[in-house]
Parts: C-alpha cells; structure tokens; sequence
C-alpha cells in the first residue's frame, strides 16, 4: 500500500484546480487552497501556507491567464507566473517535496511547421507566454524532483473559456467570426486532472532516483483550428436540441489579423505529446472526446 502523502493544490477556483481537487483525492490528505487563502503574488503568503500544511506534493495549475491584460500588467503576472512558482520549487527542495506545475503553448512562437518537442527552444510573443517561460525556467534552476506539464486550449465545466463563450454566443448573435489560421488541441481540465494522479500514483510507487521527473507536453490528441471548435460545439448544441439562433454555418473563418488583439498568440499550438505517453504508458483522447464530456456537464442540467 502507497504511503499517503499530504498534497497542497493551489488555484482550487480554476479549471484545472477544481477538478485536481476530484482526482487527487483518493491519493493523499489534500488541501486545495484559492487566491484568499495563498495569494501567489505574495510571498510571505506562499511561505506561510507551505510551513503550516508542509505537503509532500505541490500542485500549482494557479496562473496568471489574462492574455491581453498581462500587457499593461507586467509585474503582477511576472509576480504569479514566474515569481511564485520560484518560491514553490525552493520550499520543494528544502523539504523534498515534489512539485508539479502546468504550463503553456504561448511558450512557443508557433512559427513551426510541425509539432513542438519538450526540447525546442522557446521564443514566447506576449509577457503572459514569456511570464509562464521564466516560471519553468525558475522551477528547473531550484528543485530537481518537478514534473513541468504544457498544455494548451484548456476546457473545463468550471471557470471560463471558448465553449462556454461560443454556447453564450449561439444563443445571442446569427453571425459570429472566428479565427481559422490558428491551430491547437483544446485540453479537457478532467484529463490534465486524471493524467496528474497518474503520474502522482507512480511516483508514489518509484524509486524516487529513478523516476523520470522533467518537462511532458500534455494535450489531448488530434488538431483543430478556433473556427473548426467553434462549429463542432456549435453542432454539439443543435444536435441536444439546445436554442440557437447560430449555426456551424454561420460561423465565418477570419484570419488572425483580421481580429486584433493586445497579445500576439502562436499561430501553431501543436504539442508533441509522445513523451508523456511512451514514458508513463498513457493513451490520450481526441480532443472531441473531452469537449462533448464537457458539454454534456454544462447542458445535463
């Protein structure tokens, strides 16, 4: 029987932390903690929450998510981003803790052709991608025993994101313009979940010199672009009956410059995931698979 092991969540209001908060649960004493109770733009705030709970497992999926607003606000997304998870993986050393984080595709310009590996070099575009760079960054220069999860398009029936803003959509506007030249694999916050406890599980059950801690892509499987999502969901919702005045054919693809922004986003999101699979023996869905689980939770009322 694995030793249970006490596991500090952070960003418990999140996609990613509400659902860590399920999955996590069976595998240790857990404390999923929210902005009121662990401020990451506060040191003294971390610290304190780390002597008093003193995990053995720290899971920080909390982010500055903000895009565009992360241009004016540099240092409080520099501060949680990049600053925070510093303070983590320092306090995870001194106390041989393990500490896994997320990170994100706007590490890459998405200029290549193909998929990204764990091993190419980042090049970000924004201060939010550039803020989540120095965080891993930060994590790899103080504590050896971290798992650094990249993710992307992340999609949960709790928090805020594309689906929910697109079924918002499909109920107000007969028309809607999408970005079609951008391209990506949306990312269920179950599976990022679920995926977490996995690796968790078998690092309880490792020789700790021998587990393979590091950098892992992990994304759902297969490819689409905004504009293709956004019609999927928008077919998902027709096809429950759901009222609508869209439909996937209303729905124009635009090019990203026509719909510009404070942040420049990459244009190619794609994650090469082979490492996290063949090194943990994990089958990642389709993206389509965790988008209609997220769905049916929203609208299974």
């Amino acid at each position: 029987m694995a030793e249970k092991h006490r596991i500090l969540i952070t960003g418990a209001g999140g996609q990613v932390g509400f659902e860590l908060a399920r999955s996590l649960a069976p595998l240790g004493e857990v404390l999923a903690v929210d902005r009121q109770h662990m401020d990451l733009a506060d040191p003294a705030s971390i610290i304190q929450q780390l002597d008093t709970f003193q995990p053995d497992i720290i899971v920080n999926p909390a982010a500055y998510t903000a895009v565009d607003q992360a241009e004016k606000e540099h240092e409080l997304a520099f501060a949680i981003n990049a600053k925070a998870p510093r303070i983590l993986a320092l306090w995870a050393k001194q106390h041989d803790a393990l500490l896994i984080h997320y990170s994100t595709d706007y590490v890459f310009d998405g200029t290549k052709e193909g998929r990204y590996s764990e091993d190419e070099p980042t090049h970000p575009l924004s201060v939010y991608g550039s803020s989540k760079r120095d965080g891993e960054n930060a994590i790899r220069e103080e504590c050896d025993t971290h798992l650094i999860l990249r993710t992307s398009w992340v999609v949960g029936a709790h928090g805020n994101n594309f689906l929910k803003t697109i079924l918002r959509l499909a109920k107000e506007r007969e028309t809607l313009s999408i970005v079609a030249d951008q391209f990506g694999a949306p990312t269920a916050a179950a599976l990022l979940a679920d995926v977490t406890a996995q690796l968790i599980g078998q690092w309880q059950h490792a020789l700790h010199d021998t587990f393979p801690f590091g950098t892992y892509h992990l994304t759902a499987a297969g490819v689409t672009s905004w504009h293709e999502y956004a019609q999927f969901v928008v077919e998902l919702a027709h096809n429950a009956g759901l009222p609508a005045k869209l439909s996937a054919a209303d729905i124009k693809p635009i090019p990203t410059d026509g719909y510009p922004l404070p942040a420049k986003r990459p244009m190619n999101s794609r994650l090469d995931c082979r490492r996290i699979s063949q090194t943990f023996g994990l089958t990642l869905p389709d993206w389509k698979t965790g988008v209609e689980h997220v769905f049916i939770q929203l609208t299974d009322k």
